[in-house]
């Protein structure tokens, strides 16, 4: 099948690779010229513009955008008045779904099929393949079937879910439609707003069983300062990772984020290049969001986004102010954190 492919990141590049590979013809277009040519000594067909991408595209056309998603209204301003009645846009990147939502109806208004596709898979996703999570109208999703069928993982070395074997669909394959305009998109969004409590989980779980060796230093003795009363009690001093090896091996807690931290604690231990500035890039709070508007109680992934928030240095005011009401009521100064 053949396919366009606007925005040739980390993410676009290897989904054309895998593409590529599945035997699709793809015709790719960034405003690098270096990710195409890139591309093109690999098999894909480049393009010098988005005239020339639907230039050489037959049929009915379908073009797939790879781009952040503050820049995708802007890209479809762009591409759709140069599309045709009938043609397919698609949007993988993580937009907002209410944006989805808006744009299918002002698409449809020119007859432009418009098709959100929650894609999961990450740096990993040429090998592994990439879980989608996808919205728009039966039919169109059906004609792309072809397309997200080879991006999909497949059923691989997964265990079946007892009594999969009686139920029909594609979900086995790594692939979804989820519902109407927006339906993929919001799946994607709580997918990510869960993703968001299990980092925290663990993060928050090493972080317990490293200091888990407090009693081994001595602590300033003074009113600022809480005692650590039996000292003994935390003499450990455990290996991240090796804990997080064993684990992934029959443990309840085993999925692909402790397999991504096992990799990450074997390279590092004390993960030095890292400053613990963790980014959010939208889907966390609009979960948030949907749940306040349907009455669905969240605290741990609310918990997870705000310190996120916590880890960019968004509360050191409010920190400040702490450290200063106490200096106010009780004279209290600060000590050096470890102390």
């Amino acid at each position: 099948m053949q396919i366009g492919m606007i925005g040739l990141g980390r993410m676009g590049a290897n989904m054309v690779r895998r593409l590529l590979h599945g035997g699709h013809e793809c015709v790719v277009f960034d405003t690098n010229a270096a990710s195409v040519d890139a591309l093109v000594k690999e098999g894909a067909l480049g393009a010098t513009s988005l005239e020339d991408m639907l230039g050489k595209l037959n049929g009915q056309r379908a073009v797939w955008m790879m781009v952040p998603a503050a820049a995708v209204d802007h890209m479809i301003k762009l591409i759709s008045v140069l599309m045709r009645p009938g043609d397919i846009l698609i949007d993988g990147g993580n937009s907002y779904y209410i944006d989805d939502i808006r744009r299918a109806k002002e698409l449809a208004e020119s007859g432009i099929h418009y098709v959100d596709v929650g894609t999961s898979g990450g740096i990993w996703g040429m090998e592994r393949g990439y879980c989608q999570m996808i919205g728009g109208d039966l039919e169109t999703v059906q004609h792309l079937d072809p397309i997200f069928k080879t991006l999909a993982p497949g059923r691989g070395d997964v265990q079946r879910t007892p009594g999969r074997e009686n139920v029909g669909g594609t979900a086995e394959e790594g692939y979804l439609h989820c519902g109407p305009a927006g339906g993929g998109h919001f799946v994607k969004m709580v997918h990510n707003g869960i993703e968001y409590g299990l980092m925290a989980a663990y993060g928050e779980g090493m972080n317990i069983l490293k200091k888990a060796n407090a009693g081994k230093t001595s602590r300033t003795v003074d009113a600022e300062t809480t005692p650590l009363r039996n000292p003994e009690h935390y003499q450990y001093d455990f290996n991240l990772p090796d804990i997080t090896e064993v684990w992934r091996r029959g443990s309840v807690v085993a999925s692909w984020l402790l397999d991504l931290t096992a990799i990450a604690l074997l390279e590092s231990p004390n993960l030095e290049n890292f400053s613990g500035r963790v980014s959010d890039s939208g889907e966390g709070r609009w979960t948030i969001t949907a749940a306040i508007d349907e009455s669905a109680p969240v605290p741990v992934l609310s918990a997870a986004l705000y310190q996120r928030f916590s880890s960019r240095g968004e509360d050191d005011f409010a920190e400040k102010l702490l450290s200063a009401m106490r200096f106010q009521f009780g004279g209290h100064v600060e000590r050096a954190s470890g102390g």
